[in-house]
Parts: C-alpha cells; sequence; structure tokens
C-alpha cells in the first residue's frame, strides 16, 4: 500500500484494524515464545496497539514502528507517557522508559538503529503488506531482527470475497517466506467472531517462528 493510503486512514478515523483491546491470542500464546522479562520485543507497523500497553504492564520492553506519525502521537497519549523525540534520518524516535517507536518506512530501519531484540509479536504487519511487498517485508525483518523467534498471527480467507488489507496469507505462502531460515509451528487457528470486518468468513492463526 502507498504511503497516503495508511496516512488517510488515520486522518479520518478510519482505523477498523485498531483493536481497542489486547489480541485475543497475545495473552494465550506469548509464554510460547519463553522470554524473562525485561527482554524486548518488536513490534512491527505497531499503530497504537493495545498490545504495547500489555506488554508493558508485564515488564518487557517494547520496540516497533508506524509509518503514520498520528498513530505514534495517540499511542504515547493513552499510554498516558511524555516520550523523547530524535531525528535519524529518514526515521524518527520516540523513546521513554522501555519503549522505543520509530515513525517512518521499515525498509528505513536498520538493525543498528533497531538495536538488539529478543523476539517479533508481528500482530498486524504482514497481513497489511500486498503481495508484492510481503516477500521484502520478511526478509528485511528477518535481517534486522537477527532472526529472533516470531509469535505471527494471520488471517486466511478467499481473497476473492474482500479486499484486504488486512491480506489473506495461507500456510503455504508463510512456509515460502520463513521455512527457509525458521522452524515454524502453528499453534492454533479458529475462526474470526462474525467474520473479518463483520462480513468476510475467515480463519486466524498463531505461528511460532524460532530461527534455525
Amino acid at each position: 500500500m502507498e504511503a497516503d493510503f495508511w496516512v488517510n486512514k488515520w486522518q479520518t478515523g478510519e482505523i477498523a484494524f485498531h483493536e481497542g483491546n489486547p489480541n485475543r491470542f497475545l495473552a494465550g500464546y506469548f509464554d510460547t515464545l519463553a522470554l524473562p522479562a525485561p527482554a524486548r520485543v518488536f513490534v512491527p507497523l505497531c499503530g497504537k496497539t493495545r498490545d504495547i500497553a500489555w506488554l508493558l504492564a508485564r515488564r518487557y520492553r517494547v520496540a516497533g514502528v508506524e509509518l503514520v506519525g498520528t498513530a505514534v502521537d495517540q499511542l504515547f497519549a493513552e499510554l498516558g507517557i511524555q516520550p523523547t523525540i530524535s531525528n535519524h534520518g529518514a526515521l524518527t524516535r520516540y523513546s521513554a522508559k522501555d519503549i522505543d517507536i520509530y515513525v517512518g518506512d521499515i525498509f528505513n530501519l536498520n538493525a543498528e538503529l533497531l538495536g538488539a531484540v529478543d523476539a517479533v509479536y508481528d500482530r498486524a504487519a504482514l497481513v497489511a503488506l500486498p503481495k508484492d511487498t510481503r516477500t521484502r517485508y520478511t526478509g528485511h525483518l528477518s535481517m534486522i531482527t537477527n532472526k529472533a523467534p516470531q509469535l505471527l498471527i494471520s488471517y486466511e480467507y478467499d481473497q476473492a470475497r474482500m479486499d484486504g488489507p488486512p491480506f489473506s496469507v495461507s500456510s503455504t505462502e508463510i512456509a515460502q517466506h520463513y521455512g527457509g531460515a525458521y522452524e515454524i509451528k502453528l499453534l492454533t487457528s479458529a475462526d474470526v467472531p462474525g467474520g473479518l470486518k463483520g462480513r468476510c468468513p475467515s480463519t486466524e492463526s498463531v505461528w511460532l517462528l524460532r530461527g534455525r
């Protein structure tokens, strides 16, 4: 998707993709990563997800990247945190105790600027990207995180019935992107209550990825 697509969504408040509560699978499956607090968790394309508050409340440190500055402003306002803001080339970093969020294109984020992370939590990044971008994204993510283990959430549905995002990403495609570098384990799969966007039957799956 072009940057203007996401900027417009946030400016007009069309953010149905934003979950007002922590993701239903986060609490149930995050422990499969076996991370001791205060491990550092990277949340790509994070928006203002409430999952960040959930992680911080459990003494994890959080790093994230988000294209739209409005989303990050709202994230810190809802957390009740005043960040320190600094410029890093094409990216802007919002930092506070235990949290660093980079505003800008994830493809401008490198391993040095991101710093070490212990795990990746991808709830809304892979499924937000069109197919021709997903290969580039998965390779870049693996590189900047040094193949840190991932908790990945995906959707699978009949793409002919509804336009993304979120896009349908099959188990076969996940294996194509990650199978060469990670051991992939399906933790659970369940129907989306009421269908995706309330109209399209869909399955939501949770995957555990560990680098080979």
